[in-house]
């Protein structure tokens, strides 16, 4: 099973973003998504440095892909993505597209893309639609169980690659509204940038004290972080090629160190999971693919 690194969900300044991926290029991952997906005005890096990051990763031998933006609001929108296909069709760069939107283009122009999970795949019909349009990988949406994807993968089109988001905190919505904005009383088109503040996102709590989600922009995820190295050996049984880890600030390397050893068969899982819920961000869960509530941990 290959390992993935998914899109940097969160705001972080240019040179810790490039910092971060010339580190990555000398990690055990096989995929590197680079892109913004969640918010127009995070502006630290310009297409020309996501191709900048790319240049490095593709030296290292790392498959690239340039993932799209989610939520499409504005023309200047649309020209970034406009130019997301047009870097896809030179074919050194994949592209993975996040909404409708990115699917018309790209199959307009006839350049193959991976189907990311906010296209809401829930079915085999859907996903045969989109190979049709030329899909060749898919991302299972986070929320589904295993009972869901064993029904998709039943109908799926055979040279179609299957991943799936195994660690890190889980985006459950969007909204054209900005909440980190919003905390601060402050107007979305005026939001000073409190992001940048907050390089894992900004914890909610429950009146409680209790956490509940966490605000990333427009973005909103969970406090807990999904954790499925368990589940690794169900997956690759299923058919799953690829499992995505989502960056975070903080010990990104080593938690790629874990997920690399358990596949390799050089760490047991009880020891990975242990070294794992030392570097996590908060309290680990996995419901959604027990088909339970997603901030539960099914043991």
């Amino acid at each position: 099973m290959k390992l993935a690194l998914g899109p940097l969900l969160y705001y972080w300044p240019r040179q810790t973003t490039m910092d971060f991926y010339a580190a990555m290029a000398e990690e055990p991952v096989d995929v590197v998504y680079l892109g913004e997906t969640v918010c127009s005005r995070r502006h630290e890096l310009r297409l020309a440095d996501w191709f900048e990051a790319a240049e490095g990763l593709l030296a290292a031998g790392k498959e690239v892909v340039l993932s799209s933006q989610s939520l499409l609001e504005s023309e200047s929108d649309l020209k970034t993505l406009r130019n997301l296909v047009e870097a896809g069709k030179e074919g050194r760069m994949g592209v993975e597209a996040n909404d409708m939107g990115a699917v018309r283009l790209l199959e307009a122009a006839g350049v193959p893309f991976v189907a990311g999970p906010t296209l809401n795949i829930f079915n085999g019909h859907t996903l045969a639609l989109l190979a049709g349009m030329g899909a060749t990988r898919w991302v299972m949406a986070p929320e589904m169980s295993r009972e869901q994807l064993a029904g998709v993968l039943a109908e799926s089109p055979k040279a179609m690659e299957t991943e799936i988001f195994v660690y890190g905190r889980l985006p459950l919505a969007w909204s054209a509204r900005c909440f980190t904005a919003r905390h601060f009383n402050l107007q979305k088109d005026a939001c000073e940038f409190r992001c940048l503040a907050y390089p894992d996102g900004l914890a909610l709590s429950t009146r409680e004290g209790e956490p509940f989600l966490t605000l990333n922009g427009i973005q909103t995820q969970s406090a807990k972080v999904y954790n499925l190295l368990p589940e690794l050996p169900e997956m690759e049984h299923m058919g799953v090629a690829l499992a995505r880890l989502s960056p975070q600030s903080e010990h990104m390397s080593e938690v790629i160190a874990q997920f690399r050893g358990y596949l390799d068969g050089k760490l047991e899982p009880g020891a990975a999971w242990n070294t794992l819920r030392t570097l996590e961000l908060s309290e680990p869960c996995n419901g959604f693919w027990y088909g339970k509530p997603g901030l539960n941990l099914i043991e």
